[in-house]
């Protein structure tokens, strides 16, 4: 697999847009490493994907892998410390309270054990995007980076989850002042990303809830979708607009750039890929989706889960360390 720096992906995205050939591309958080490659030219044997129902995954090899697993699904997991946690949390809060920021996406690595490899995860998983890296990772992902369809360019972030078996959960997550006023922090910044490659740009639903189902039970997710309109021929400048939006204000947080220093300062570990974007060129549209809900083998051949959420002034450290550890799941049920 050919790994691309920022200039080379740009360039080669470019190219293939303006030539309208279809493709994949991967990204990572710091946009360093960048896989671009023609759809027919990916070795399933290496990275297979399914996103939005645009798959290389063969039904014969679904088959092939889930013959040979049980029902059951040994899934442990092995947090820091809420003691461990707090020093990163005191590090964003401080920065919040001292004006550098307004919100933060805080996110940790927990070690996992179980029984599935990566690429069973991928197999058995039900998600909208789904990425598989041979012998790297594993990404089963809810949560759409940018759609462009039509001249128009669409993002929907999340932010605000809770567990739906809660007693009126749905108005719960809907009225809780922090959640409220972290997705309004990042629809603005949303807004503003979208601003800088587009015009008419507006909110068209805010709010909406989506249920995401784990082996753990059902999770409600809060989003917006937001819509602008792009110049003709936006094809042949695809490279140049999607870094532009980078990295996910979403997983970031707001102004992005300071953010960014609070988030390596805060930090305990590398993001690499995760947060990162993944997506496909069809030679006409585009859809991408945010790099969240990571499995990741180690060097030593250890797994890690990918785990965070958003930081602001009202934040509480047990609720936001408890959010942290409910999503380390995987969604197979």
């Amino acid at each position: 697999m050919i790994f691309y720096n920022r200039i080379e992906a740009v360039c080669r995205m470019n190219r293939l847009g303006a030539e309208r050939r279809p493709f994949l591309f991967v990204i990572d958080y710091k946009q360093d490493r960048v896989i671009v490659e023609e759809l027919d030219q990916i070795d399933p044997e290496m990275l297979l994907y399914d996103l939005d129902g645009v798959t290389n995954a063969a039904i014969a090899s679904r088959m092939k892998i889930t013959e040979n697993l049980t029902s059951a699904i040994r899934w442990e997991t092995f947090p820091m410390t809420q003691e461990a946690y707090a020093g990163s949390f005191h590090k964003v809060v401080g920065h919040i309270r001292a004006g550098n920021s307004y919100l933060v996406n805080l996110t940790c690595a927990t070690p996992v054990r179980t029984d599935l490899s990566l690429e069973d995860v991928f197999i058995r998983s039900e998600a909208r995007y789904k990425l598989w890296l041979k012998d790297r990772f594993v990404v089963f992902s809810p949560e759409i980076f940018v759609k462009i369809r039509d001249e128009h360019i669409y993002s929907y972030p999340m932010k605000g989850t809770i567990d739906a078996t809660l007693p009126d959960a749905r108005r719960r997550i809907l009225d809780d002042p922090k959640e409220t006023a972290e997705h309004a922090t990042i629809v603005d910044l949303i807004r503003n990303d979208l601003s800088i490659v587009a015009t008419e740009v507006t909110v068209t639903r805010y709010r909406y809830i989506d249920e995401l189902l784990t082996h753990k039970g059902a999770l409600l997710q809060v989003s917006s979708e937001i819509r602008g309109r792009l110049a003709g021929n936006w094809q042949a400048e695809i490279g140049d607009l999607l870094f532009c939006l980078l990295p996910a204000g979403s997983i970031t947080g707001a102004p992005k750039k300071k953010t960014m220093e609070i988030i390596a300062e805060a930090e305990t570990y590398e993001r690499g890929f995760y947060t990162g974007v993944m997506g496909y060129f069809d030679g006409n549209s585009l859809n991408s989706a945010v790099m969240i809900r990571f499995l990741e083998r180690q060097g030593d051949g250890s797994l890690v889960f990918k785990s965070g959420g958003g930081i602001t002034s009202q934040s509480d450290l047990a609720s936001e360390y408890d959010e942290m550890k409910q999503k380390v799941y995987v969604p197979i049920y």
